[in-house]
């Protein structure tokens, strides 16, 4: 009988009049359900939540100061690294913000080499956490069989920027150097392979009659909630709400790509619980592969051409400001930047995903048992480094 259903039975049998106290527990920093130094300060009576307080500042990364510092070139090594799970989708959004100040004009292949560089991020990033939540509840299997689809992934982009993690693929007018000769055979590939194998693992995780109990109905999410505290991404479209700032405000191909007839389109479920939002995970993954494959194609079309714009030696962004919004792998990323005219940022605000997606805990939380608790925090996929940026 899992502790859910013995609170319960507990309560039905009249034992009510038993006295308790309120007991506030600390979970983390460095505790194994948090993600590394995330700090939770709970408060339960016997097995039940009451209050949940997200302490975050453990892991405080100063990323936003050290671009006022740094150079417009060198900015994108700090950009890969508050979510080092969407490193490439993140240095992206920092290039795509200083090229809209420059009136920049990218050369298409670039374009589409980067669509398909984030899309291949993307699913990266998903089988991350589709292979580590049902660590989280104890099942190490599936983690060996996400790790085989990742390094499939890994290869190919290793190839392309000579990085596993940190890619810095990415430079201000385009990319660092031009597609290796058969590299978009060997995309293809690594494409059909994961493809092929992915039913197996979706099967293992969503197919598990354990972890449907443990995650069917357990940290519902209303939509008014996700509205709140402005979750996005996934998390937010398992909770019903059809937003995906690739299909409503596209940049790069996805204009394209999510047009009528596209391989484009946006997963969603109504249930908001654990498992919805585990079952949006696994289905983006499939989205991602068929955006892949059509950035491949629409490449081989495209044939040789220029890959970048050549900069001058000292680079200076008009004065002025811009906000941008990519919808990175966790959810909206905003970038904000400011320029004075100069050859670094005066400032660039970051508006990352994992931030509010950990803010809104303090509302689901309280009423479950603790015991849940470790399900509900697993499935809000969250970077540590994302919310201490």
């Amino acid at each position: 009988m899992s502790p859910r259903d013995l609170d319960v039975t507990l309560g039905a049998a009249g034992v009510g009049g038993l006295d308790t106290t309120e007991m506030v527990l600390n979970i983390g920093p460095q505790h194994p359900a948090t993600h590394g130094v995330l700090r939770l300060r709970v408060t339960a009576d016997g097995e039940r939540i009451t209050a949940a307080e997200p302490v975050i500042g453990y892991m405080h990364r100063g990323a936003e100061k050290l671009f006022e510092v740094r150079d417009y070139r060198q900015i994108m090594v700090l950009a890969n690294r508050h979510d080092w799970l969407s490193a490439f989708n993140n240095e992206v959004g920092v290039a795509l913000t200083v090229e809209h100040l420059l009136e920049m004009e990218v050369p298409e292949r670039a374009t589409w080499a980067r669509t398909l560089l984030s899309e291949l991020g993307r699913v990266l990033n998903h089988l991350m956490f589709l292979g580590s939540y049902p660590h989280e509840l104890g099942a190490i299997t599936p983690m060996f069989y996400s790790f085989r689809e990742r390094e499939e992934l890994q290869a190919v982009l290793e190839e392309f920027s000579g990085g596993r993690m940190h890619f810095m693929a990415t430079r201000v007018g385009g990319l660092l150097h031009d597609l290796p000769p058969g590299w978009l055979d060997r995309v293809d590939a690594a494409v059909r392979a994961v493809r092929t194998r992915l039913p197996e693992l979706t099967r293992l995780i969503l197919g598990n009659e354990i972890l449907q109990a443990r995650t069917r109905g357990v940290g519902v999410l209303p939509l008014e909630s996700v509205l709140d505290y402005g979750v996005s991404g996934p998390i937010a479209r398992a909770s019903g709400l059809d937003v995906d700032l690739r299909r409503d405000e596209p940049y790069l191909a996805y204009a394209e790509l999510f047009a009528e007839g596209g391989p484009g389109r946006v997963v969603t479920r109504e249930a908001g619980d654990c498992l919805a939002r585990l079952q949006v995970l696994a289905e983006q993954i499939d989205v991602s592969l068929d955006l892949a494959t059509a950035c491949t194609a629409r490449l081989r079309d495209l044939g040789e051409g220029p890959i970048d714009v050549r900069l001058p030696k000292n680079l200076k962004v008009p004065a002025g400001e811009h906000y941008f919004a990519a919808e990175n792998p966790l959810g909206f990323n905003g970038y904000y930047l400011v320029s004075r005219g100069d050859k670094e940022p005066h400032r660039l605000k970051l508006r990352s995903a994992s931030f509010n997606n950990v803010q809104v805990l303090r509302e689901m939380l309280p009423g479950a048992v603790v015991a849940d608790m470790v399900a509900i925090l697993g499935s809000m996929f969250f970077v540590v480094g994302d919310i201490d940026k």
